[in-house]
C-alpha cells in the first residue's frame, strides 16, 4: 500500500464496508446470537454476502475481529480521550493506548493470537487489501492525530505503519515470547519505540530554513538522549516542539 493510497475514496470506501461488516457481526453477538451465519451479518450490514467473504474468507475469522472489538474498543477509545482532553499531546494519546490495550492482553491474547494464525492462513488477498487490523489503525491515526498538522501526508502515513509495527498483538507475541516480558514491561517497551519512532518521524519532515533578526539560520536543537535512549521508563510526555530545547 502506497503512502497516498489511503487519502483516495476507493480506500477509505473499503475501510468503511469492513467496518460496517465488523459492526454488524459485533452488533449480533452483543444480541445474544452466539454464532451468526454469512448470510445474517450481510443482511444486518446491508451488503451482499459475496462482500463479506472478499474481507474475511471464513466467518470465524470474521466473529474473533468482532469479539475483540467488543472486548476493547470502549476501554481503548476512553484511554486515549482521558489521557489528552485538549487533544494536542500525541505521544500521551499513543502510550495510553497502548497501555489500555496491554492491560487487556490477559484477556484478549488469545483471540488475538487465532485471529493472526487464521489470517496468516488465509489465501492471498487483493493487493494492497489488508487482512485485519483496521481498528488498530483507527486508533493510532487518533492517537497522533496532534501531529497531522507538522507532517506531510507521505510522512503521517509512513508513521502510521511504523507505530502499527510496535502497538497491537504481533508486538506483545513477540515481547512475550521472545523476551519474556511482563505485560508491565511489555508496555514500557512498545511505549519507548513509539516515542523515538514519533521522534524520528518529525526530525525527518520537511523544514522551511528560519533566521533570527540578523538572518543567521536557526539551528534545531537536538533531541533529548531521554527521548532516544535504551530507557523504557522514561517519561512518556510531549515531546517539544522543533526548534526549542528538551
Amino acid at each position: 500500500m502506497s503512502a497516498t493510497e489511503p487519502q483516495t475514496g476507493r480506500y477509505r470506501q473499503r475501510r468503511r464496508t469492513r467496518s460496517a461488516i465488523i459492526n454488524a457481526a459485533a452488533e449480533l453477538l452483543r444480541s445474544g446470537r452466539t454464532a451468526p451465519g454469512v448470510n445474517e451479518i450481510a443482511d444486518t450490514a446491508d451488503v451482499s454476502r459475496r462482500t463479506v467473504y472478499q474481507y474475511f474468507p471464513t466467518v470465524e475469522q470474521l466473529l474473533l475481529d468482532a469479539t475483540l472489538g467488543l472486548l476493547s474498543q470502549a476501554a481503548v477509545d476512553d484511554a486515549i480521550d482521558r489521557a489528552d482532553p485538549g487533544g494536542d499531546d500525541a505521544l500521551r494519546r499513543v502510550s495510553a493506548m497502548i497501555r489500555a490495550l496491554t492491560d487487556m492482553s490477559s484477556q484478549t491474547m488469545p483471540l488475538g493470537r487465532s485471529l493472526i494464525r487464521l489470517t496468516v492462513d488465509a489465501p492471498t488477498g487483493s493487493t494492497g487489501q489488508p487482512k485485519r487490523g483496521y481498528r488498530r489503525i483507527d486508533w493510532i491515526e487518533t492517537a497522533i492525530e496532534p501531529l497531522r498538522g507538522r507532517l506531510d501526508d507521505a510522512g503521517f502515513e509512513r508513521l502510521v505503519s511504523a507505530l502499527a509495527m510496535v502497538i497491537g498483538w504481533e508486538a506483545l507475541i513477540v515481547l512475550q515470547d521472545l523476551r519474556g516480558l511482563t505485560p508491565g514491561e511489555q508496555a514500557e517497551v512498545s511505549t519507548w519505540a513509539a516515542r523515538a519512532l514519533i521522534q524520528a518521524a518529525l526530525q525527518d519532515r520537511p523544514e522551511t530554513p528560519r533566521g533570527d533578526s540578523e538572518g543567521s539560520p536557526i539551528r534545531r536543537a537536538n533531541p533529548s538522549s531521554r527521548h532516544l535512549s535504551g530507557d523504557p521508563t522514561a517519561r512518556a510526555g510531549s515531546l517539544p516542539p522543533p526548534g526549542q530545547p528538551t
